[in-house]
């Protein structure tokens, strides 16, 4: 009878402690994901040196209207007053121009960037869901949402790995 006890209590023991285990919430860096996947990086890196582009040739243009400006107002005693007013209107609509340019260069990478990150998540889930399934977690939680946690507990490297081998690059337009 002693032993049949025993061993109910093992075993029920066993069992609770599994079930313990398995419940035990993991979690995950998604910015980290983000930030240095190899597609992450790839995308990070196309959308920053378009924007330093795009700047820079906004920038450029900048400066010509600058000097245009100065000209103008050089001129101001030479030109009729007509001509003068005609002058000062073209560099204004060229200064609205090169404001309007500026912000279609701004929204442009803004809705590429969320692009790449909707594509990486869409590619991020099932990576995921599989490890998931063949650790047997039950929760994955990000980061973010943790006050304090134990750094066995962390499975973001392992989630990297995964994603760098199954996602190479994200396409963008």
């Amino acid at each position: 009878m002693k032993f049949k006890k025993l061993i109910l209590t093992s075993l029920l023991v066993i069992f609770f402690h599994t079930n313990v285990i398995a419940d035990v919430p993991y979690f995950l860096d998604f910015k980290f994901i983000l930030n240095e996947s190899i597609a992450g990086k790839k995308a990070q890196n196309f959308l920053k040196n378009k924007l330093d582009k795009g700047i820079k040739n906004l920038k450029n243009t900048e400066k010509k209207l600058l000097e245009e400006e100065k000209k103008i107002i050089q001129q101001k005693k030479i030109l009729s007053n007509e001509e003068y007013k005609n002058k000062v209107k073209e560099l204004r609509t060229k200064v609205s121009s090169l404001q309007k340019e500026r912000n279609t260069l701004l929204e442009t990478v803004a809705k590429q960037r969320s692009q790449a990150r909707n594509e990486l998540l869409k590619n991020l889930n099932p990576v995921i869901k599989d490890y998931m399934k063949e650790k047997n977690i039950r929760m994955v939680v990000d980061k973010k949402s943790l006050l304090l946690a134990d750094d066995t507990l962390d499975i973001t490297k392992d989630i990297i790995d995964l994603l760098n081998k199954r996602l190479k690059s994200i396409k963008l337009n």
